[in-house]
């Protein structure tokens, strides 16, 4: 897929109707001779995007936006080679909590592309589906479900940890810059709960281990403690690591105790049911099998 194709999709899939500012941007930058020539091929939108506002560059104006990437290319570029898009998202605990709270009880959380590890507080986080609500604290992470039962209480986790090629430290100020940078410049809400779970792992937190998700995982799994139920998860992660690499990965997590739990591409889950409709969605499944789909902020939750 070229760039200008690249661009467009993610206007039309992934930001109509989510983010204005990045569906205008994505369409202007798909037609713009200058843009496209510029950005080598598959670079994803959402890195480029983030890199820019990092350095302070507008996004809210397509023309404005073209001036500065273009006045600004070389250090945009070097940027981008050393950073990758590790959007922290609280919110989709959201769509994890209702699988979550369904387990044995207590948790080990093994959290595979954690970032700064921000999804491994689904306990502390408070939660909202239409009427009803759980917990009353910040942040509030609000979801719709459909066919889906809201549960009635948060997990007990006893242990948490995460393995990234480059994890983040949500201590570190330069840190969560870079993750305020990856949100959608429209996404005011989300910049807020960012800041307010930030702040929740920084008073405790996480282990976070630097490595491979298949090579680092069997050993940081077994760290758990004993007589908790360990789950092995992951949300918008594989999309960035070769298809090649998928096999390995699910012979390793399935061969652990405990649960697998994937919000992720569908095209990891073999023979996965067809989309709700064209905007683009995670298939959140356990142990492999489809559960339900869900948008990749943690918005909206559909069950299967």
């Amino acid at each position: 897929m070229g760039v200008a194709e690249i661009y467009a999709e993610f206007a039309e899939s992934e930001a109509r109707g989510v983010s204005p500012v990045y569906e205008r941007l994505g369409s202007f930058i798909a037609t713009d001779p200058v843009l496209l020539r510029l950005i080598p091929d598959q670079t994803q939108p959402q890195l480029l995007f983030g890199v820019v506002r990092l350095l302070g560059g507008p996004v809210g104006d397509p023309v404005a936006f073209r001036d500065f990437t273009v006045g600004r290319w070389p250090a945009i570029e070097a940027e981008m080679r050393q950073r990758a898009t590790q959007t922290n998202e609280p919110g989709r605990c959201a769509v994890l909590l209702p699988i979550l709270a369904s387990l044995p009880q207590p948790l080990a959380l093994l959290e595979v592309g954690a970032s700064a590890g921000l999804c491994l507080y689904p306990d502390r986080y408070s939660y909202r589906y239409g009427s009803d609500t759980l917990g009353d604290g910040v942040p509030v992470l609000e979801s719709t479900l459909t066919g889906i039962e809201p549960p009635a209480t948060r997990p007990e986790v006893v242990w948490r940890a995460g393995i990234d090629l480059n994890p983040l430290d949500v201590t570190d100020p330069a840190d969560v810059a870079w993750l305020d940078a990856l949100i959608w410049p429209d996404h005011l809400h989300r910049r807020d709960r960012l800041r307010q779970a930030a702040e929740i792992a920084a008073a405790d937190p996480p282990l976070l281990v630097r490595g491979d998700l298949v090579e680092a995982l069997p050993a940081l799994a077994a760290q758990a403690p004993a007589g908790a139920t360990l789950v092995v998860f992951h949300t918008s992660v594989l999309y960035q690591v070769p298809p090649s690499r998928w096999p390995s990965f699910r012979a390793v997590v399935q061969d652990l105790p405990g649960h697998w739990l994937a919000n992720d591409i569908p095209e990891l889950v073999p023979d996965a049911p067809p989309a709700p409709d064209d905007s683009a969605y995670n298939l959140l499944a356990l142990d492999g099998v489809p559960v339900a789909w869900t948008r990749s902020h943690g918005q909206a939750m559909i069950g299967l």
